[in-house]
This record gives C-alpha cells, structure tokens and sequence, in this order.
C-alpha cells in the first residue's frame, strides 16, 4: 500500500514582475545628476543677472589675469573681465547656438528624411545619394565654407551655419522610418482623402518617428556646442566681443604663455560637464527608444 506525500517547496519564492518593479526606486537608471546639472546651468544663464558680480564685458586693466579671490571668484582673464560673470553670460550664447541649430537641423531632416521616404524610387535614390555626399564632407570644412561666404560670424550666423549642415545622418534614420510605415493604412487612407504631405507628416508620419530620433536631436546640441567651442578655439568662429564658451577658449595661447591656468581650465569644466551631461541624457533617450522598440515588436 502506497502513502500520497505532498511535497512542500521551501525557499524564498519569486516576486511577480509587477512587485520588482514597484519596489525599484523611481531614480533607478535614470540620469538625475545630468538632468539637474543641465537645470542649473539652464537657470544661472537665464537669471545670471540676479547674481553677477561684475560687467563681464569691462575690461579692467588694472586687473588683468587674476587669480581667482574674493573679489574675482573665478580670476579675471588677460583683458581683465571677470571669469565667473563671463561663464553665465556666455553660456546663454553656446546654449543658443546648441538649441537654434538643433531646431535648424531637426526641421530639415525632418523634412527631407520624410520625403524621401514617400517620394518614388529613383527621387528616393537621387536624394540619398546627395545625403552621403554631404556625410562625406567633413561637416567642420562645410561650417567654415558657408561662414566665409556669409561674412563676419555671429551667434544667429553660426547657429544657422551649424544647422544646415548637420542635419544628414537624422535625415537617413527618419527616412527608413517612413518607409517602413507609408504602407499602414490610415497613411494610405489619409492619402486617398486628399491630405497633403505636411499633413500626414505631422498627423501620421510624426508621432511614429519622433521617438527615435529624440536621442539624435540631443547628441545635435552636444555637436553644435562643440562646434561652436572648436571654430572659436581655432580662431575662427565668435570674435573675442560676443561671449561665449568657445571665445572664452580662444584665449588659450595667451593663458598658457601667462600661465593663467584658470582661464582655461575653468571653461573647459563647465564645458565639459555640460557636454557629457548632454551626453548622459541623450544616451538615456537611445534606452528607452530600444525598449520602445522591442515592446513593439
């Protein structure tokens, strides 16, 4: 005669997949410190007038290449302006020049990538071609080309310069997005009521691609702002008057041949820290584009 034994399981059981992800901190992979840096910034250069210590364009010749003190939190550089107002000040224009020339380049990638996208074979072909000659070309000798014949650089010139001419690699992802949903039916359905092009590009095409390309459009104001650092550390993009990160930098032989370390250095970190927050947020944005994608699918 044989006994039933009921076996019993001992042990810690799993926790449904909803109750891990209740007790995961809402901050969990999130990039808080990069989101409240960028705040901060974004803030000090709105209101730097509530807390600016000095005239950033005056030039105090008396104090010339001070060390940071009391009077000169940051030090002063060779033409005697005071660092610290100059770093709020001239982050108003490096941001305006990430975020216009983002605009910039966004809406013609839009534009074009999602034409491309509906337009026949051989149109859809011609325009790709003419898009990796553009990636081809290094985008700094285009930005310098088009400065030339514009004239004398400045914030809105730069900012327009930087724009059309980095817009080539979003064009291509928005592209062979459109081509993957002009076929849905409400796109054709739209098409056969009569709308127009910028109609089912922001109703039907927009909001299907939009996701995607939120993670290019941060790394473009990251790109711009660099730009905008290099052509004035080179001596060729903001003149010394209008202050901004990259002119900030452009003073670097000078620094160096006075071994003034702080006008340098102190740029450069807010630089540096912007940029790789800017980076920490757009990586951030490529995550969760992948994790739309894959709960799509």
């Amino acid at each position: 005669m044989t006994e039933n034994r009921s076996f019993r399981v001992v042990g810690i059981r799993p926790l449904p997949q909803r109750l891990w992800e209740k007790k995961r901190k809402w901050y969990s992979g999130k990039p808080i410190f990069s989101i409240l840096f960028l705040i901060l910034i974004f803030t000090g250069c709105l209101t730097c007038e509530w807390f600016m210590t000095k005239d950033p364009a005056y030039l105090d010749l008396r104090n010339c290449s001070v060390p940071p003190g009391r009077e000169f939190l940051f030090g002063t550089d060779t033409m005697g302006r005071d660092i610290f107002s100059m770093i709020w000040y001239g982050g108003r224009a490096s941001l305006f020049i990430g975020l216009f020339s983002n605009l910039v380049s966004t809406g013609i990638a839009v534009c074009i990538g999602a034409f491309s996208g509906c337009a026949p074979a051989w149109l859809d072909e011609l325009l790709m071609r003419f898009v990796e000659i553009m990636i081809s070309v290094p985008g700094l000798l285009i930005i310098i080309l088009v400065q030339a014949v514009l004239g004398p650089a400045s914030v809105v010139s730069i900012s327009f310069v930087i724009g059309i001419t980095g817009w080539t690699s979003m064009a291509k992802v928005i592209r062979t997005e459109v081509r993957q949903i002009r076929g849905n039916e409400h796109v054709i359905a739209a098409r056969c009521m009569g709308g127009g092009f910028f109609h089912i590009l922001w109703k039907h095409l927009a909001p299907n691609f939009l996701p995607s390309i939120m993670f290019m459009a941060v790394m473009n104001i990251r790109s711009a702002i660099a730009a905008e650092s290099t052509l004035s550390f080179m001596g060729i993009g903001l003149p010394l008057e209008v202050i901004s990160w990259g002119s900030m930098l452009s003073l670097s032989e000078k620094a160096l041949s006075a071994r003034a370390w702080w006008i340098i250095l102190i740029p450069g970190i807010f630089l540096a820290a912007t940029l790789l927050c800017i980076t920490g947020l757009g990586n951030y944005l490529r995550k969760c584009g992948i994790k739309r994608e894959n709960n799509l699918s």
